[in-house]
Formats: C-alpha cells, sequence, structure tokens
C-alpha cells in the first residue's frame, strides 16, 4: 500500500510505503545503499518503509526490496542488459488496481525486488528504469534467469 503523508515542521513530503515481507535481508540493504538518486528523470524522494524507495513526486515509481521470489512462471519476462554488459531479467505485468500501471519484479533473485510504475512513466521510457536498477538488484543472489 502507498499514501502521501505530510510532516509537520516544514518537511518534505515522504510517502508511506508498506515494507516487503522480506525488507530485512542482508541483500536488501546493499540494494537499497546503491540505488539511484535519479531514476528516468525523476528525483528520489523519501520513504518510511525499511528497503523501500520510490522516485517522482505526482505518480512515483515505487521500489520495495524483499518481496517473495516469483516461481517459474508464463507471465512475461525480459532481460535488460545495461551499458556494463551485465543483466537482469524483470517479469513484466500491468497493474491489478486498473491504474494502467505496471509491476514489474525482478525474476530469478533473492531476494527478489518490485517496482511498481505508473502508466504516466510507462509510457514514456519505462526500460530506462530498469537499466538504472540492474546494478542495484546485482546485489540480490542470481538463481535462475528468463528462458
Amino acid at each position: 500500500m502507498v499514501s502521501a503523508v505530510l510532516f509537520a515542521g516544514g518537511c518534505a513530503p515522504v510517502l508511506h510505503v508498506t515494507p516487503a515481507p522480506h525488507a530485512d535481508a542482508p541483500a536488501c540493504a546493499q540494494i537499497m545503499l546503491n540505488v539511484p538518486i535519479e531514476l528516468a528523470g525523476l528525483p528520489k524522494r523519501g520513504t518510511d518503509g525499511q528497503a523501500t524507495a520510490a522516485w517522482g513526486e505526482t505518480d512515483p515509481v515505487v521500489m520495495r526490496c524483499g518481496v517473495d521470489p516469483p516461481p517459474p512462471t508464463t507471465d512475461r519476462c525480459v532481460t535488460v542488459t545495461g551499458s556494463d554488459g551485465k543483466s537482469t531479467d524483470w517479469l513484466s505485468v500491468p497493474a491489478t488496481d486498473g491504474s494502467g500501471g505496471w509491476v514489474l519484479t525482478s525474476y530469478g533473485r533473492r531476494p527478489a525486488v518490485e517496482v511498481r510504475v505508473p502508466a504516466s512513466v510507462a509510457l514514456k521510457q519505462p526500460a530506462d528504469l530498469l537499466v538504472d536498477l540492474g546494478p542495484p538488484v546485482a546485489y540480490a543472489s542470481l538463481e535462475r534467469t528468463c528462458l
């Protein structure tokens, strides 16, 4: 669940993001320390959940580390290769909330990372998001790849 919370005292708005079930996984700490401060042109903003991050003000991209790794599936699985030649696999499924957004989940990695991308961002350059998130997600152990 995601909602905006504004704290009194002149602080910037902090986004409430419910942590994933395995947010305390050691690899999540490394992943979160290495997320970009800007993602596809959107500035990083504060969140209040462990192992979470968000970018953008109006329709933020929201990331949670420590979601349950997806099992083998027939969902669309894409391999994204960064400029360093390293690749990360992602499951890409439409959001079930009717928003027109997407839910991207790292595939074959433990812990898994979930990225919720609103339609307003997904329509622009969604692949850039995944390229930028590949290096931090690489801190999760690789167990399998897309076929």
